[in-house]
């Protein structure tokens, strides 16, 4: 009976199981603050490039024979590649009214996926996510 209660006593190693048994819940907390921020990043970027197009879009002027939309969303796409994001996210970049005249909107639209490579294998969510992000701005 007495070694029971001397067994029964000991508290060596109970740090270690508990220690064990909180790390993975804190670690995919941890990566999922940290995949959460990212996409948030991904989606102030998306933003900021319709805005930088749609601005572009307003004031460019161009010859008849050139096109417009085109030429905005080349320097949309050129402005993500110049950011560091990946070509292969980028799902469209569209853009209409950049020929018009004064007063006329241009709307500049970017569709992007957004990957989560920790997340998505370890809690079951979807691989990714669309990314959407809409400017229109008026001609001066």
């Amino acid at each position: 009976m007495k070694k029971l209660r001397k067994l029964l006593g000991q508290n060596s190693g109970i740090a270690a199981v508990e220690f064990a048994l909180v790390l993975p819940l804190l670690l995919l907390f941890l990566f999922g603050i940290i995949e959460m921020g990212l996409a948030w990043h991904t989606k102030q970027v998306v933003t900021n490039v319709c805005r930088e197009g749609a601005r572009y879009g307003t004031l460019y002027t161009a010859t008849p024979s050139a096109d417009p939309n085109g030429d905005v969303v080349t320097y949309v796409n050129q402005l993500l590649t110049n950011l560091g994001f990946p070509a292969a996210q980028i799902v469209s970049v569209t853009c209409t009214g950049a020929e018009g005249a004064t007063g006329d909107p241009v709307t500049v639209s970017v569709s992007a996926n957004h990957y989560f490579p920790v997340l998505s294998p370890i809690a079951g969510l979807q691989s990714a996510i669309t990314i959407n992000g809409t400017a229109v701005m008026r001609h001066e």
